[in-house]
């Protein structure tokens, strides 16, 4: 099964995804492919796959990836069809931690195979707050993802759940019994 966690910016997907893994350990993470610049604390296969931009369209033009997404600031992200298919052909679960739009694409592609799980931030403020916080983007870049806030919550009723989390605990524990009804 493929499980999708999905959310706008800040509302704490990344974070409820660590702990999941945590407590389902036989999980395989999804690492995503990108071509942004590599933090310092990342390391390759394991946080993100790193590509050029010009290997990036080449995936793309060969249909190489389940989903894909060029950000306001020029990066691409995606989702690798053969790792997903890969761990699919395996019988091993696979746990997503994408934006709104890769989540339903990957609905679209597998269909019952994949639990899509909608984190609902508690309020505008709180995700301002938490984007600021993290610290890893310009102003102008977090106005950017607030500027897609409706769009991506406009979507949640596509998903198969939705988790709010005004309370971290509450909310990983809200995803765990959605695992654990769904779990193969």
């Amino acid at each position: 099964m493929l499980y999708v966690i999905a959310a706008p910016s800040g509302a704490g997907k990344t974070t409820i995804v660590k702990e999941i893994l945590k407590k389902f350990p036989g999980l395989v993470f999804s690492v995503s492919a990108t071509t942004r610049k590599k933090r310092e604390n990342e390391s390759e296969g394991k946080d993100y796959f790193y590509f050029t931009k010009e290997e990036f369209k080449k995936m793309i033009d060969k249909g190489e990836l389940v989903e894909y997404e060029i950000l306001f600031n020029g990066d691409y992200y995606g989702t690798l069809k053969s790792f997903v298919n890969q761990n699919l052909e395996n019988e091993r679960n696979v746990i997503f931690d994408i934006d709104v739009n890769g989540a339903l694409n990957i609905k679209k592609i597998y269909g019952k195979k994949a639990i899509l799980v909608f984190i609902m931030p508690p309020d505008m403020d709180t995700l301002k707050d938490r984007l600021k916080k993290r610290g890893t983007e310009s102003i102008d870049q977090i106005n950017e993802r607030i500027k897609r806030v409706d769009l991506e919550i406009g979507k949640k009723d596509d998903f198969d759940y939705i988790v709010v989390n005004d309370n971290l605990e509450k909310a990983v524990s809200e995803v765990e019994e959605i695992f654990k009804t769904n779990i193969k």
